[in-house]
């Protein structure tokens, strides 16, 4: 089960991205997905969850409002919408898969992690 996650850039502050985190197989569905993501010298932190039908979704504080997590279980693939970012989001973006029902914050809950993609925001 592998995961891959594209979509970072440059973008000036204010500006939008998509990250998209594409799995290797069907049993996807059977996973609630997460981004979580590491700024330089910074801890990995939660961004995002969003259960295993997409029924149910979770944010940090710190992006709620401006981001969303969405997926699409017919193409494997979940989904990070990004709007009016912020320089303090710049940080490598990773996408993670849980096969826990219940949503949470931790990092080392994680079934399998992808590569990250890195988002860089200028002020």
């Amino acid at each position: 089960f592998r995961l891959q996650a594209f979509g970072g850039g440059l973008v000036q502050a204010g500006g939008s991205l998509r990250l998209s985190c594409a799995a290797s197989e069907r049993t996807f569905s059977n996973y609630a997905m997460y981004w979580f993501r590491q700024a330089l010298g910074k801890e990995r932190e939660f961004v995002a969850a969003i259960t295993r039908r997409g029924g149910s979704t979770s944010y940090a504080d710190s992006v709620k409002v401006r981001f969303t997590i969405s997926r699409d279980n017919t193409k494997n693939t979940v989904f990070l919408q990004m709007n009016n970012l912020k320089p303090e989001d710049t940080a490598v973006y990773y996408c993670a898969a849980d096969a826990n029902l219940v949503l949470h914050t931790s990092s080392g809950r994680m079934d399998h992690w992808g590569k990250g993609t890195q988002v860089t925001v200028s002020s």
